[in-house]
C-alpha cells in the first residue's frame, strides 16, 4: 500500500492549524460617567440668575468618547501596525475627538478643508508641531507616538479644534459606543488590569481574568464624587 507523500501531510498538519480555535477570550461591557453629587446640574439655585444663565455645564449622562484598555503589555501584541492611523481635519474640527493607539503607532492629520490648519502639541508625552498646511490624506505629515501616555493636540489658528490621541500599552482596546458598551476580543487568557479612561474624569482600574474562551462582562463607572484608581 502506498502512504500519502509528506507534502500531503504538511498541508494537513498546516490546515488544521489554521481552522483550529485559538484560545482567547473577550472582554465585553459598559461604561459610564457621573458627576458630583451637588453641581446645580438642573439648572437651579445660582444657575438660575442672569449671571450664570449661559454658562456651560457638562451632562456627564451623555458623555461619549470613553476608551477601555488593558493597562499592561501584552505577550502576543505583536507589532504596531504599519499604516498610519488619521485624525481627519475637517468642518475646522478634528475627528475622531479621542483616538486611542498601540505605542509604536504613527498618525496623520489630512487637511480636508480648503483652509490651512496647524497641528501642534506641547504635550510631556509627545511635543511636535507640524506646521501649516492644506494636504490630505497620503502627503499629510505623520508623528510617531512611541511613548505611553495622553497627547492633547491643538490648531495653532483655531483655538476650539482639539483632540486627544491615547497611547496604550498594546492593541486590546476599545472606544465605546454611544451608549457605553464595549467590546474587545481575541485576549489570550490570563489576568489583566482593565482600565475605563475619560477625558474629563478621573480612571478606574480593575483586575479582569480573561478566560481561554468565552467572554467576562465588567461595567465601569467614573465618577467625580467617588475615590478613583490610577
Amino acid at each position: 500500500m502506498k502512504h500519502p507523500p509528506l507534502k500531503f501531510w504538511s498541508a494537513l498538519i498546516l490546515a488544521w492549524l489554521t481552522v483550529s480555535p485559538i484560545q482567547a477570550g473577550t472582554v465585553v461591557g459598559t461604561v459610564s460617567g457621573q458627576g458630583a453629587v451637588d453641581t446645580g446640574a438642573a439648572g437651579g439655585g445660582a444657575y438660575a440668575s442672569r449671571r450664570y444663565k449661559f454658562v456651560e455645564r457638562v451632562d456627564y449622562d451623555r458623555l461619549t468618547d470613553f476608551v477601555v484598555y488593558i493597562d499592561q503589555p501584552v505577550d502576543v501584541t505583536g507589532e504596531p501596525p504599519k499604516h498610519p492611523a488619521a485624525v481627519v481635519q475637517k468642518d475646522a474640527a478634528f475627528d475622531p475627538h479621542v483616538l486611542p493607539v498601540m505605542v509604536g503607532t504613527a498618525v496623520r492629520w489630512p487637511n480636508e478643508d480648503d483652509i490651512y490648519h496647524n497641528v501642534f502639541s506641547m504635550s510631556e508625552t509627545k511635543d511636535f508641531n507640524l506646521g501649516l498646511y492644506k494636504d490630505k490624506t497620503d502627503n499629510a505629515p505623520a508623528v510617531l507616538f512611541d511613548r505611553l501616555g495622553r497627547v492633547d493636540v491643538f490648531c495653532g489658528i483655531h483655538s476650539k479644534m482639539h483632540c486627544i490621541i491615547l497611547v496604550v500599552p498594546s492593541r486590546f482596546f476599545a472606544v465605546a459606543d454611544a451608549r457605553g458598551n464595549f467590546r474587545i476580543e481575541n485576549i489570550p487568557p490570563g489576568t489583566y488590569r482593565l482600565k475605563a479612561w475619560h477625558e474629563r474624569l478621573p480612571a478606574r482600574v480593575t483586575e479582569v481574568t480573561v478566560p481561554e474562551t468565552g467572554e467576562v462582562k465588567v461595567d465601569f463607572v467614573l465618577s467625580l464624587g467617588e475615590p478613583h484608581n490610577d
